[in-house]
């Protein structure tokens, strides 16, 4: 029985309780982080452990953005740009932007995909706003969501020409935010005619195979629930936004769904703080698949316990995410870098 969560790990390898755990679950995916990674040996070796563990091709996701949000880096693995870079390209010549986007992307897909990760949290479209918090900052292509919609584009085409999925984030858009989702719940009071620079990215780019949704409240849609926990902005973000691929939430361990204003749980109750409930709390909202990033064993155990079976419908997602990239070529990381860099070198 699939269960609808994406899971971190402790360490570089499977212990015995993480494999007792995933073997009982059978969750729908893993994902890495930087004290998964030790080399390109033990990477594989993990990933090829994961797959064999679940007896299918299971998604297995990075953050890897480039800049200052990169799971693998030197010296075993090189460093990439951020996605400031490439919008600051496209002020002076858009489509060569572009292209540099989708050579980055093709050069990101060469790397994971010899490593056997095949998903990268990847293109946050969240439009850059000056008075936003610098969580987002240069991580952003933009502040003009023309050129976030055109950009994330280019890095899905690589992507999927590469042979990984990409994640669309963070649906519907973070740039205005003025804090830290990950240490406390933000909360957005821009009118729903404002937040339409923040929604534009994501509905031009609404055909993406996976997205990750935002741990802020929008007064505008939901005053009352964050829109991780919200059934209102998970239906806008379907119906009105229309994105029908795989929808997952952002890490259940960040304290913005801790907050009780985040909606998950009555006024002055501690529910939330138990992470099974904070899994139930966002299936329920209509979230695909719920992640948990941080590997503590005691956490997963309580969203395990909790968690149903995937539903018919987010399974038929999974399946046509997986289906949605190419097979990928046998071009080296360093030939679409330097690609990438000639390019780059015209900012």
């Amino acid at each position: 029985m699939m269960q609808p969560l994406i899971l971190g790990l402790a360490g570089t390898s499977l212990n015995e309780e993480e494999r007792a755990l995933f073997r009982s679950s059978d969750p729908a995916g893993y994902i890495l982080f930087k004290r998964n990674v030790e080399s390109p040996d033990q990477v594989r070796a993990l990933t090829t452990s994961l797959r064999d563990l679940a007896g299918r091709d299971v998604p297995i996701l990075i953050d890897q953005e480039g800049g200052r949000v990169a799971r693998l880096r030197p010296p075993h693995w090189p460093a990439f740009p951020n996605g400031e870079i490439f919008g600051q390209l496209y002020d002076k010549a858009p489509i060569t932007a572009i292209e540099a986007c989708r050579l980055n992307a093709l050069a990101l897909a060469a790397l994971l995909k010899d490593l056997g990760i095949n998903v990268d949290c990847l293109p946050l479209l969240d439009v850059r706003d000056p008075s936003g918090h610098d969580i987002i900052g240069d991580r952003s292509f933009s502040t003009e969501p023309m050129v976030v919609s055109a950009l994330g584009r280019a890095v899905l085409d690589g992507f999927k020409a590469g042979g990984i999925c990409g994640v669309v984030k963070h649906i519907p858009g973070h740039g205005r935010a003025l804090a830290d989702s990950h240490l406390e719940l933000p909360v957005v009071t821009a009118s729903r005619e404002e937040l339409e620079r923040d929604f534009e990215p994501f509905r031009r780019v609404a055909d993406a195979p996976m997205a990750m949704t935002a741990h802020i409240t929008y007064t505008a849609l939901d005053p009352h629930r964050c829109a991780t926990l919200s059934p209102t902005v998970i239906d806008f973000i379907r119906n009105d936004i229309g994105f029908a691929g795989l929808l997952m939430s952002d890490d259940l361990g960040m304290h913005a769904l801790g907050n009780p204003g985040s909606g998950g749980h009555p006024p002055g109750s501690n529910a939330l703080q138990d992470f099974g409930a904070r899994a139930l709390a966002c299936l329920d909202a209509g979230c695909d698949v719920a992640l948990h990033c941080s590997g503590d064993f005691s956490e997963m155990r309580s969203i395990v316990e909790a968690a149903p079976a995937i539903s018919e419908a987010a399974a038929e997602r999974l399946v046509a995410a997986l289906a949605w990239m190419g097979a990928g070529d046998s071009t080296p990381v360093a030939e679409w870098a330097a690609a990438r860099d000639a390019l780059l070198a015209l900012a």
